[in-house]
């Protein structure tokens, strides 16, 4: 398929066959991950495939994501500083400049590049992918999990395999309230109650889980409370000064 269609048909994939990624193919996936774009080109990301069947369980009732950790493959995207403490502790160099929460926010960022590149080339080669948030429902138990060190951070899992059913593809927000000009742009009330009356269709319409509902509904939902009040404290324990 032509990149740019590939690209604009992405939609997260929830029902995959029970049928395994061959080595081969994980390698690849993971070296177009590793190829990404990186600020500073320092990398501050690693890969934790999981493979051991009771550690996906555990995962997997984390994230409260039935049939997403048992399929083609299973990774972790971890921000990881803790590869260039290593650096700075040989060389005797203060530690401080990677506990900030710039560092921090430069490791999120290379690590979503990197799955994202990995997804991209997932999606190249007929494969599909979702990515699960839900790893950080509880953050100590995966870093025990997982044996995670002291200035990492899981930020998400993304599983990958081979789509047994793919979703329609969900409309995004129009371009004129996403692309800005100069500085920046509200959304105006017609472009928002557009966008609600097509998402409305979208969720009445579609092939599964029909529902009533539009994307300010979903908003209002997904915000009315605190989510996982706990990440600080993770952060904090795990050597990041916020």
């Amino acid at each position: 398929m032509e990149l740019f269609e590939q690209m604009i048909q992405h939609t997260s994939v929830r029902n995959f066959l029970a049928k395994k990624i061959p080595e081969a193919v994980k390698e690849k996936l993971v070296t177009a991950a590793k190829s990404a774009s990186s600020s500073h080109f320092i990398q501050a990301y690693s890969l934790i495939e999981v493979k051991d069947p009771e550690k996906l369980m555990a995962i997997e009732n984390i994230s409260n994501a039935r049939g997403y950790t048992d399929t083609g493959a299973y990774y972790v995207f971890v921000t990881d500083l803790n590869k260039h403490a290593q650096v700075l502790n040989q060389a005797k160099q203060d530690l401080t400049p990677l506990r900030t929460v710039e560092s921090l926010v430069v490791a999120i960022v290379d690590a979503t590049i990197s799955a994202q590149t990995m997804a991209t080339y997932a999606e190249s080669i007929d494969l599909g992918i979702c990515y699960i948030g839900g790893l950080r429902n509880d953050l100590f138990r995966v870093k025990e999990l997982l044996n995670l060190p002291e200035l990492t951070y899981p930020i998400f899992g993304l599983t990958v395999g081979y789509p047994a059913k793919k979703n329609e593809v969900k409309p995004r927000i129009p371009l004129a309230g996403t692309l800005n000009i100069d500085s920046y742009q509200k959304l105006t009330p017609e472009t928002l109650t557009k966008y609600d009356e097509i998402m409305a269709s979208y969720y009445a319409n579609r092939s599964s889980n029909q529902q009533n509902g539009n994307w300010s509904d979903t908003i209002l939902q997904h915000f009315h409370q605190i989510l996982r009040p706990d990440t600080s404290e993770f952060l904090k324990e795990q050597g990041f000064r916020l």
